[in-house]
């Protein structure tokens, strides 16, 4: 086991890594000018529109898609962040990981329901809020 102000200076040199990257990241698309005849808003949808691929925009297989992807990344880089501190940091093995598998497994298939209706109802009220006539009905018609 590691002394103590050891694992501190291991745990904050991570976060401050983490944070700066961030850091750098919005630093960067704030910097990036709008085209011409572009409101200030626009850069951000234009983004994420580059960003998201076609499949992913619209409908449920987007949806599906897009909240499946997330669960699994995020469980992969849970197992990551375990695996490297118990098996690296803290030198625990075999039956602890196995268990750490099979418990985050548990938990990523208990908080997919919730997530994706959270992740629908975000995007149906975002669409309402969006569009007008969704909230007013047809009443120009």
């Amino acid at each position: 086991m590691l002394p103590l102000p050891l694992n501190i200076g291991l745990m904050l040199t991570g976060y401050l890594l983490v944070m700066g990257y961030l850091a750098l990241g919005l630093l960067l698309l704030r910097r990036q000018p709008p085209g011409p005849g572009k409101a200030s808003g626009e850069p951000e949808r234009r983004l994420a529109k580059q960003l998201a691929p076609a499949a992913a925009r619209t409908g449920w297989p987007g949806l599906i898609r897009q909240v499946a992807g997330t669960v699994f990344g995020g469980y992969v880089l849970l197992m990551a962040v375990v695996v490297g501190y118990y098996h690296g940091v803290a030198r625990l093995g075999g039956r602890f990981l196995a268990s750490a598998f099979t418990g985050c497994a548990t938990l990523a298939g208990v908080a997919l329901p919730v997530f994706f209706t959270a992740s629908w109802l975000a995007e149906r009220r975002h669409r309402r809020h969006r569009d007008p006539r969704a909230r007013h009905g047809d009443e120009e018609s």
